[in-house]
């Protein structure tokens, strides 16, 4: 699969950031938990030269709690403030302000010093589509804020939110960059529902999928749908015998199946799973393999 996408709506909402940075004193990226560095854009580093970071680990119910520590450790390891949350229930929301405040330190520092008190942070909140975004500020201001939808490009247009006297949130759309040159990142984001469905095939994203957790998550494939180790499409058709997704003569529905694997995953009814691994762990494993 060869998968690019970038609506002429990314190019405008990236002028504005870039038109807005100015103003702001931290970016608080986004991230999904399950493919921190895939669902980074990775304009935002040179877009925020200068400024400091906070990641939030967001949906990290989703993702392994061992590989979460590990993508922390790894993120603190480059410079980043980082915090593990999950929007929809609330964890990790508490600890946000305090580090805040202490990504910021040195800011409000010299804001005393030159005798500006009390002025909130402004923190621009940045990520790519479908990463949680909208639901974290709405969570966090505790009211809605911000649309939300669980597919991309439901925040149109930049917005000032104020939460407290100590912190002002600017929200963003979520936008990708022009070209994936790596196709394994494209692949990611499909996985998680980054990508518009719309030009995607599903039946090959789903085989993808399952190409990956045959090798990862093996026994989980077992538990949902009693699916052996073979070929993808072959395991897609055990899926489909699984749960009944049939065509006239009892041929195999792998629309349907593929649908259906790709909605659990997407939704978490498969376990905790990471789908991608920090650099020094990927160059572990693969030592291990050898």
């Amino acid at each position: 699969m060869n998968i690019q996408w970038y609506p002429g709506h990314m190019t405008k909402a990236k002028r504005a950031m870039q038109e807005d940075i100015k103003l702001i004193d931290l970016i608080i990226e986004v991230v999904d938990a399950r493919i921190p560095f895939s669902s980074r854009n990775p304009d935002i580093d040179e877009l925020g030269k200068n400024k400091a970071r906070l990641i939030l680990l967001n949906k990290s119910d989703l993702a392994s709690e061992t590989w979460n520590d590990a993508w922390a450790a790894w993120f603190k390891s480059q410079g980043f403030h980082v915090v593990k949350i999950n929007s929809k229930s609330g964890v990790g929301l508490k600890q946000i302000n305090g580090v805040v405040q202490e990504a910021c330190k040195a800011k409000i520092e010299r804001d005393r010093k030159r005798g500006i008190l009390n002025r909130p942070v402004r923190a621009m909140v940045v990520g790519i589509p479908n990463v949680g975004k909208s639901t974290f500020i709405n969570a966090f201001a505790g009211k809605a804020c911000a649309k939300t939808g669980n597919k991309p490009g439901v925040t149109k247009g930049n917005q000032w939110i104020r939460l407290n006297k100590s912190l002002e949130l600017l929200d963003t759309p979520g936008i990708l960059w022009p070209r994936f040159e790596n196709q394994e990142v494209g692949l990611r984001l499909a996985f998680i529902g980054s990508i518009n469905d719309e030009i995607l095939n599903k039946e090959e994203l789903a085989a993808e999928l399952l190409k990956f957790m045959g090798e990862r998550y093996l026994e989980t494939l077992k538990e949902r749908y009693d699916v052996e180790p073979g070929d993808p499409y072959e395991m897609l058709g055990q899926i489909a015998r699984a749960r009944a997704c049939l065509l006239k003569g009892n041929e195999y529905d792998y629309k349907k199946a593929a649908n259906l694997f790709l909605d659990d995953y997407r939704n978490g009814r498969l376990g905790r799973m990471t789908l991608e691994f920090p650099p020094q762990e990927e160059k572990a494993d693969e030592a291990t393999e050898r």
